[in-house]
């Protein structure tokens, strides 16, 4: 693996999914792989979980983590080519991006969307300025469209719900003979959001294979076809919620008439009446979460929740990508 940026980063996301349970049973099986060697967190937006547990992870295979917040801390970044730079930006990527391929052997970055510019948002141009010119490999904690390392947690999550109910230690998830059913469904929210957890989830499980995926929304808040493809789309809440095994619950903003709020329909929140139409599923949610906006008290702090599980499995995930990352790079 040289980068970790979108699904296709991942030759085979079982595999990598193995490695990352196995990491949660022994943490520092790997001390010595990244012994010598630093990682830089780069947080161009603020972050909590992605932070604290790609420190964790590094820490557990002998790396040195370093995080920089360079909104507080640095100069303001410049990433168009050309830039006349005589506005409020300070310091272009590409005088800063080989300095810091000098200092470190991974490199981690965080960035939001501006919810302003599709186009500019969706040319993910800050992770691409990064790889272009840094000369190191680059992590993604979250872009303008993605979030892979919550993504591949959400399926090390959904395995080991699948493991531990059909007693397999190995990532062949099917439960009743069948695929588990696996719904995405919009949530109201209080501001828009981006649609860079809704993407990438989309894209993670389209690729992985192994679920019967469906997304759930009001009308006009479809998500861009790219990662959607090969998910089954319905604005019957209802309908998609039936025997779910599996139920993913998160906000985003339009994609076509971008970074709007067109319905808030308090209905669309998930609560424990509508979970009765599913297979007893089980409720996630990348966090953080607006209780009883998004999310009822009463289904976050019930026996359905697995929120707590997956927030800190964000550790194994980080870890079994940072590993095949050193493992790839003979440095």
């Amino acid at each position: 693996m040289k980068h970790f940026i979108t699904s296709t980063d991942s030759t085979n996301i079982n595999s990598l999914v193995l490695k990352a349970l196995a990491y949660k049973q022994n943490p520092t099986a790997d001390k010595q792989l990244g012994a010598g060697k630093r990682m830089g967190l780069l947080f161009l937006n603020p972050s909590m979980r992605t932070r604290l547990s790609t420190q964790i992870a590094a820490q557990n295979l002998g790396m040195e983590p370093v995080v920089f917040n360079v909104g507080q801390e640095g100069w303001s970044l410049e990433f168009e080519e050309e830039a006349i730079m005589s506005g409020t930006t300070v310091e272009h990527v590409k005088d800063a991006a080989p300095i810091l391929g000098n200092y470190f052997d991974i490199l981690g970055i965080r960035t939001f969307p501006s919810l302003k510019n599709k186009e500019d948002d969706y040319s993910e141009l800050y992770i691409k300025q990064f790889i272009k010119y840094s000369g190191i490999p680059i992590v993604s904690l979250e872009s303008a469209t993605l979030h892979p390392l919550q993504s591949l947690t959400d399926i090390i999550t959904i395995t080991e719900h699948l493991n531990n109910s059909s007693k397999k230690s190995a990532p062949i998830p099917a439960i009743r003979g069948h695929k588990p059913k696996v719904v995405l469904t919009w949530a109201p929210h209080v501001k828009p959001l981006p649609q860079c957890v809704a993407n990438s989830f989309a894209q993670w499980i389209n690729a992985w294979g192994e679920a019967d995926f469906v997304i759930t929304h009001p009308e006009d808040y479809e998500l861009d076809t790219q990662f959607t493809k090969g998910a089954t789309i319905t604005h019957n809440q209802e309908e998609a919620l039936k025997d779910a095994d599996f139920v993913y619950v998160k906000n985003w903003s339009t994609y076509t008439d971008y970074g709007r709020i067109y319905c808030n329909d308090p209905d669309w929140m998930l609560t424990n009446e509508k979970l009765q139409a599913t297979n007893n599923a089980k409720v996630m949610h990348c966090l953080p979460v607006r209780r009883n906006v998004e999310l009822s008290d009463e289904i976050l702090d019930g026996p359905n929740s697995i929120v707590t599980q997956q927030a800190s499995n964000r550790v194994w995930a980080a870890q079994a990508v940072l590993a095949e990352i050193l493992e790839g790079s003979g440095k």
